[in-house]
C-alpha cells in the first residue's frame, strides 16, 4: 500500500487513532499497543502516551507473533489477569458498543471467547477468558485467533458488529473509504 494503513485517515483521524479513542472511553487499566513493521514512522504521528507500546520485532512471522507478544507482556503487566481484548486498527467503523457487548456478553456467558461477527464471518474484536489464554499463546506463523473455533471443546460466543467486515488493506479499500467519508 505504500505507507502504514494504521495511518490512513478517515474523518479527521489515523485508523490507529481511532480504534485507540474507541478503546480509552472504556476505562481498561492496562492498553498495549502492538506494532510491527513501520513502528518507527506509526510513534513519530500517532500520541501513544495512554499505551504501552510494544514492538513486535517478529512481525514478519505473521499474525501469531503479535498476539503472543500482546498477551505475554498484558500477562507481565497483570498476573492475575483474567481477560484479554485483541483488536486491529484497520477497521474504521470500530463503535465502542460494539466493544461494549462484546466485553458484556464474556462476562455474563463465561465462554472461552467471545469474537465479533459480521456476515458469516467471525473474527476480532475478540476477547478471550483465562481459560484460552494457553491456547493463544501456541499459536503459530499467520494463525490468527480464529482457528481456535475449529477446537471441539472450544465454547464461544459471538455479537454483531455490522460493518466489521470492511477493513483496509488496499490502495482500493483506502479509495473506497475515502469516498464514504463525505
Amino acid at each position: 500500500m505504500g505507507r502504514p494503513k494504521q495511518l490512513v485517515e478517515f474523518k479527521g483521524k489515523t485508523l490507529l487513532e481511532h480504534t485507540m479513542d474507541e478503546v480509552g472511553m472504556l476505562g481498561f487499566q492496562n492498553k498495549i499497543l502492538v506494532l510491527g513493521s513501520r513502528h518507527e514512522e506509526i510513534l513519530g504521528r500517532i500520541d501513544t502516551s495512554e499505551f504501552k507500546v510494544v514492538i513486535n520485532g517478529d512481525w514478519e512471522q505473521g499474525m501469531a507473533s503479535s498476539i503472543k507478544i500482546g498477551l505475554e507482556t498484558a500477562l507481565a503487566e497483570e498476573r492475575e489477569l483474567d481477560h484479554v481484548l485483541f483488536l486491529v486498527s484497520d477497521q474504521p467503523f470500530l463503535e465502542r458498543k460494539n466493544l461494549i457487548k462484546l466485553v458484556h456478553t464474556q462476562l455474563t456467558k463465561r465462554p472461552k471467547a467471545t469474537y465479533s461477527q459480521y456476515g458469516d464471518s467471525i473474527g476480532v474484536p475478540a476477547i478471550f477468558g483465562k481459560a484460552a489464554f494457553p491456547l493463544l499463546l501456541q499459536l503459530e506463523g499467520d494463525e490468527g485467533a480464529k482457528i481456535l473455533l475449529q477446537l471441539d471443546d472450544f465454547n464461544f460466543c459471538t455479537e454483531t458488529f455490522k460493518k466489521g467486515g470492511f477493513d483496509v488493506d488496499t490502495v482500493e479499500d483506502v479509495q473506497q473509504l475515502k469516498q464514504m467519508e463525505v
